[in-house]
């Protein structure tokens, strides 16, 4: 097939001493330390661009990837290349830790809230919290219904099921640069939406 403008080239396999990164985490995984090194330098990179782009604050992504780095050398015995490639598994690992990271500051700007409004002295209205969330989560059910398959899809599988943009092309058969282009379209059809609504 031939390749799209939107298509990326593929990377060059990571080695060090000739073997790839893929050999060197099966070989963290049985508990070679060394190897653990060529795994950084590999992969710490693209896994602190990805925290940086969830993130939006270099510090809060700058922990993320060092969590994530230790989770690589905790769990390098669960890596199996049969199913994808080391950069794939380590970056979903990163996806996760920095949606959690989100979720966990999202999550303490509310309590804050909630304690501000009680130590002035207002009344904390938690049913029209309830109904504002509530009527959020009806919009964006709404619009990403209107999106078309080929931009819903991506979007559902990315956003509610945690997989990088490379595994949801791997799950849709596509060529990853077209995936992330549909994506970005996505997102912005679904944002103009949303603030259509709003």
């Amino acid at each position: 097939m031939p390749s799209t403008a939107d298509e990326e080239e593929p990377e060059p396999v990571f080695e060090r001493d000739g073997q790839s990164v893929e050999a060197l985490l099966v070989r963290v995984g049985a508990g070679d330390k060394s190897a653990f090194t060529g795994v950084y330098e590999a992969l710490a990179r693209p896994v602190m661009g990805l925290a940086c782009r969830i993130l939006h604050d270099a510090a809060q992504a700058e922990e993320v990837t060092q969590d994530v780095m230790v989770e690589v050398w905790r769990t390098a015995d669960r890596f199996r290349p049969e199913r994808g490639s080391a950069k794939g598994w380590v970056l979903t690992l990163a996806h996760r830790r920095a949606v959690d990271r989100v979720r966990h500051v999202q999550a303490s700007a509310q309590r804050e809230r909630r304690v501000g409004a009680m130590i002035s002295g207002r009344e904390h209205d938690e049913v029209a919290e309830t109904v504002e969330d509530d009527d959020e989560r009806r919009r964006t059910q709404e619009c990403l219904a209107r999106l078309a398959r080929m931009y819903r899809i991506p979007l559902l599988l990315a956003y509610y099921r945690g997989l990088t943009y490379l595994e949801v092309a791997e799950t849709l058969s596509a060529p990853a640069g077209t995936v992330k282009s549909r994506m970005r379209t996505g997102l912005r059809l679904l944002r103009d939406c949303l603030e259509a609504r709003t």
